[in-house]
């Protein structure tokens, strides 16, 4: 398979800061990965360093003085990555609440809903009913919404649907994170979250909103809720975010179930 994904947006950066982008294709084995980058500041060129983090997460780091920024980033993605690999400690940390999926008063809710399912049905299961539990509507929800929020309003866009999917997950004792993606046939084309489960030995896509086909999804980054995997943060000073669109396209987009188990790659 073959991906195509490109990402492009211009800041205007009031005062100095420091910029860090979560856009770039994560380093996964098993794929093979070409991409460029193309930053300018006021015309001129700047060169963004990388930090490795988690999960095959890139962040690439700016400085940016005052003036127009502009961002591209484009990369093609072929081949299948391989399993992705499995710490203890991840599987100990993502049970835990976190700041947008709050397990622990979602508890109740989750053993109501999905007593005595287990594996791939219940993955299903909640996939299912947190798809029909919300409705998928664009700017309906703020950026400190978390899953308690998201099924109070009973509304959302991906990541209220991934927050919402993670937190009952967890509730249940089965570990689940977050993932930022890219996602041909994605409509309208965005970046896009998705959860990702442990489940019968492997991390395992859930996607409850259903837009895209998740054998085509391809990681960005990973984390327990969106304040580890959002596409931009700047620090100490002020830049505001302008023009941002985001493609991506895929020699072949394959039907999906979700009651089939699919892993990230």
């Amino acid at each position: 398979m073959r991906r195509d994904v490109q990402a492009h947006m211009t800041l205007d950066v009031q005062r100095a800061s420091t910029l860090v982008l979560e856009v770039a294709v994560a380093d996964e084995p098993g794929w093979t990965l070409e991409e460029h980058w193309d930053v300018t500041l006021d015309g001129r060129p700047i060169e963004p360093r990388e930090l490795r983090v988690e999960h095959g997460t890139r962040w690439h780091v700016l400085d940016a003085e005052p003036g127009a920024l502009r961002i591209d980033y484009r990369a093609t993605v072929t081949g299948r990555s391989g399993p992705a690999p499995v710490a203890e400690a991840d599987l100990l940390r993502y049970r835990r609440p976190s700041r947008y999926s709050e397990s622990d008063t979602l508890g109740p809710t989750a053993r109501a809903q999905f007593a005595g399912l287990v594996g791939a049905d219940l993955l299903a299961a909640v996939s299912s009913w947190v798809g029909t539990q919300l409705s998928y509507v664009p700017g309906s929800s703020g950026p400190t919404d978390g899953a308690v929020s998201t099924l109070l309003a009973r509304q959302g866009v991906c990541r209220d649907y991934a927050h919402l999917v993670v937190a009952l997950l967890r509730a249940l004792d089965v570990p689940a994170r977050l993932v930022a993606v890219y996602a041909p046939g994605l409509d309208p084309m965005d970046f896009h979250a998705v959860a990702e489960a442990y489940v019968d030995d492997a991390w395992r896509v859930v996607d409850a909103t259903t837009l895209a086909p998740r054998s085509t999804l391809v990681r960005i980054a990973t984390g327990r809720d969106a304040s580890d995997t959002a596409f931009l943060s700047v620090h100490h000073g002020v830049a505001v975010l302008g023009e941002l669109s985001v493609t991506a396209v895929a020699d072949v987009l394959p039907d999906d179930d979700v009651r089939t188990l699919v892993a990230l790659g």
